[in-house]
């Protein structure tokens, strides 16, 4: 088949036919090499799959298969000993990941010398078998030859399961989706400042005591502490699970720094100064290290080897990353040692120290690998280098012979949002789109052409300090994770953006039927005002223009609040608001399937006299909303969640028309000042104070403008974590911007805006 056919046509038909060019075809990531050839092959409900009887690797693969497929489609396959499907070896096939599929009008073929080699083999088979909408339907596979094998080694994504615990359960669904996009490694980080996740016998109070925490609070008591861990049969089974699926997980500890749950668990063993701090709650970087003294290194490398007992795999990540050498400086035990050594420098002690663990997991048949502060003490190039402080650190590491992996802030860093609407759940504001995060290249200029084999590959982290659920963890990491499944498996020279965004769809269809959270905000309608909310209301008809960030699918809208359909009025032009509308959209496939949920502007005229702070607030001069944060940390639903600049408490509402209403309700929301700024804390702001809690400044004009009016502050102990203020503004003869300043003592929980609500002055 050489004719491009549309999705409508093929969900249309009883038999789908799978397009055979590499471009069109359902895949994801795209293969190396993709041949069409004449004619095809149908795949029905019961269909047989052959394996070597004797070939365990084969029989996994084919299992795998038939659970994706079920998943995916909604056909049952089953093992035969002849059927339409054969997994076989082919020992010319080179590489452990490399495969060959090859679909006939007879029989479709997967080979592969190596267990993972059949695993991807069967993952894009799974995907030609479920292109569409068609569920339950059988499916015409164009015939075709696949010759595919991966760009890189190291494909893979971080997942945070300390900073905020998610149980390990929920971890499945994640492999067996990374298992479907051919990534093959899940890093876990399993300690920080805020818990120890993984049980080490010899030391139980790691977990007894550094597994859970006191939640931080916004003024009265705190709550129950929060918190768990893996016990090692629970993670040997994951292990095994993500090994069967082709996937090796790489564990964390955490060190020097990031240490303050160890530290809280054994300080006579591993602290600096001796003193016990509380598992810590706060973000950031904090002070805790641990000792590089003989006792704290025989205590470290005994952890070391009971992880390499749980994890087989190569590596074994130490962190290295933010430890401020604060305690090491003021300690006389350290300072002697570092004497002892003939080191100069605490970065050269934390050099030393990253080498001392380097040769032990060596020792051991292990290899080290840690963020690219490890290369600030000179570490051997035995080490490998995470790096995530930009790129410069991997292009120097890659030059100097080490092995590197990219995974750089912000580019792969998973937790920044990606989109600016106001339905974003919690994370970091900076924005990562997914055409962002697609159009990442691992090997970056200044990298020589010998160097780059030591890039190793990429990985997207998903760091959970704001993502407290298993959802919003899928979030944010679906479907960008896809965007990295490809640039580090496919050719560069074939990756291709449109291209990529029309197979998405396919993907996000299975996504949704595998039960994975996957954020539709790429395909998202949002919407661009050509004026201000006060020019609808005075009978102006600005223009709105929809749009989409991938272009994907035809928008279709209604004007009345109703959903719209495949069949509703399509979108050419910028459209003419009327008081009193809501305008609600989406983008539809050519099939008639709606790309994303629908979104709506409300151009009711309580809508238009409203600010709200994750939508339409922006930061005061001089400032910068850096966290869009939950109301309570670690909170289990999805709302509310506030955009802050935890530096200067202080906003403004843009163009609110104080012309046409006066009076005004604003929320507001207390919020647990619980961050470690480490050195930084010289840039936080502090504004004068009145009355005991500060207060809420209100003025129009902007943040130089007249003070409108003025609010004490509530004890935090006392009142609410939400709660309004209501009052009047002098008439204006337009619009006009509303800074919104809290002046609350830097000790106190800090404060930020929810709503600001214009009202007709009674």
């Amino acid at each position: 088949m050489k004719h491009r056919l549309t999705w409508a046509a093929l969900a249309a038909a009883t038999a789908i036919v799978a397009p055979a060019s590499a471009q069109t075809a359902p895949l994801l990531p795209l293969p190396a090499q993709m041949t069409p050839a004449s004619g095809s092959i149908t795949i029905a409900n019961g269909a047989g799959i052959a394996a070597p009887a004797a070939d365990q690797g084969a029989a996994t693969a084919a299992r795998l298969l038939a659970d994706r497929v079920k998943v995916d489609r909604g056909l049952t396959l089953t093992p035969a000993t002849t059927g339409p499907i054969r997994f076989v070896r082919d020992a010319a096939i080179a590489g452990d990941e490399a495969y060959r599929l090859t679909v006939t009008p007879r029989a479709i073929t997967i080979a592969a010398s190596g267990d993972r080699g059949l695993i991807w083999g069967a993952m894009t088979l799974a995907q030609l078998l479920s292109p569409d909408t068609a569920f339950g339907k059988p499916v015409r596979v164009a015939a075709t030859t696949i010759n595919d094998a991966p760009r890189f080694r190291w494909r893979g994504l971080m997942v945070d399961v300390t900073r905020s615990f998610q149980p390990i359960d929920t971890l499945y669904p994640v492999i067996d989706t990374m298992a479907a996009q051919k990534l093959n490694t899940l890093h876990m980080h399993l300690s920080d400042d805020q818990g120890w996740r993984v049980e080490i016998k010899r030391y139980p109070k790691l977990t007894e005591i550094g597994g859970f925490r006191v939640p931080p609070i916004a003024g009265g008591q705190p709550g129950p502490k929060v918190g768990g861990f893996y016990t090692q049969d629970e993670l040997r089974k994951l292990v095994a699970y993500a090994a069967e699926r082709g996937i090796t997980i790489v564990p964390e500890i955490d060190m020097p720094g990031h240490a303050q749950a160890a530290v809280a668990a054994y300080p006579e063993e591993v602290g600096v100064l001796g003193d016990r701090p509380p598992v810590g709650h706060d973000w950031g970087v904090n002070p805790w290290l641990f000792s590089p003294s003989p006792r704290s290194m025989t205590f470290i490398k005994n952890v070391l080897d009971e992880l390499i007992d749980i994890f087989p795999g190569q590596f074994i990540h130490v962190g290295g990353d933010e430890a401020i050498k604060d305690q090491w400086q003021r300690s006389p035990e350290v300072q002697a040692q570092m004497k002892a050594l003939g080191l100069k420098t605490e970065n050269q002690m934390q050099g030393w120290m990253i080498s001392e663990l380097g040769k032990h997991l060596a020792s051991k048949g292990r290899r080290l690998i840690g963020w690219d502060e490890i290369l600030e003490g000179d570490v051997p190039t035995s080490a490998t280098v995470m790096s995530w402080r930009g790129e410069a650190g991997a292009v120097e590491a890659a030059n100097k012979g080490h092995d590197v992996v990219m995974s750089p802030a912000p580019n792969l860093y998973l937790d920044n949002i990606q989109s600016t609407a106001g339905d974003e759940p919690p994370g970091r504001i900076g924005l990562q789109t997914l055409e962002m995060v697609y159009g990442y290249e691992p090997v970056r200029p200044g990298v020589t052409a010998e160097a780059a084999a030591h890039v190793l590959g990429a990985q997207g982290n998903a760091w959970s300090e704001y993502l407290a659920t298993a959802k919003q963890k899928e979030h944010a990491t679906f479907p960008r994770l896809s965007a990295i499944a490809e640039f580090t498996w496919s050719p560069r020279d074939k990756r291709d953006w449109k291209g990529f965004v029309e197979r998405l769809q396919p993907q996000m269809l299975r996504y949704e039927r595998q039960g994975i959270a996957a954020a539709d905000a790429a395909f998202a309608v949002t919407y661009a005002l050509d004026g201000s909310k006060g020019d609808v209301l005075r009978g102006k008809a600005p223009k709105l223009a929809l749009t989409t960030q991938t272009g994907a699918g035809t928008i279709r809208y209604t004007t009345d609040g109703s959903q719209p359909t495949a069949r509703s009025r399509a979108y050419a032009a910028p459209i003419a608001v009327k008081p009193g509308q809501t305008i609600t959209a989406a983008a539809f496939a050519s099939d008639g399937h709606a790309l994303a949920r629908p979104r709506a502007f409300d151009a009711t005229r309580p809508a238009l006299l409203r600010a709200t702070g994750t939508a339409d607030m922006v930061a005061c001069p001089k400032g910068a909303l850096g966290l869009r944060v939950p109301l309570v940390s670690g909170q289990s639903g999805d709302a509310p969640a506030y955009n802050v600049n935890i530096f200067d408490t202080c906003t403004q509402a843009q163009k609110m028309p104080l012309d046409v209403a006066q009076a005004f309700t604003v929320t507001v929301a207390r919020l647990p000042r619980h961050y470690g700024l480490a050195h930084d804390y010289k840039a936080l702001r502090e504004h004068f104070a009145v009355t005991e809690h500060g207060e809420l400044v209100m003025r129009t004009g902007g943040c130089d403008g007249t003070i409108a009016a003025t609010f004490p502050l509530p004890d935090p102990d006392t009142a609410p974590n939400r709660f309004s203020f209501t009052g009047t503004f002098a008439k204006q003869p337009g619009d006009a911007d509303v800074c919104l300043q809290f002046t609350s003592p830097l000790s106190d929980p800090f404060y930020t805006v929810d709503t600001l609500q214009l009202e007709s002055a009674k």
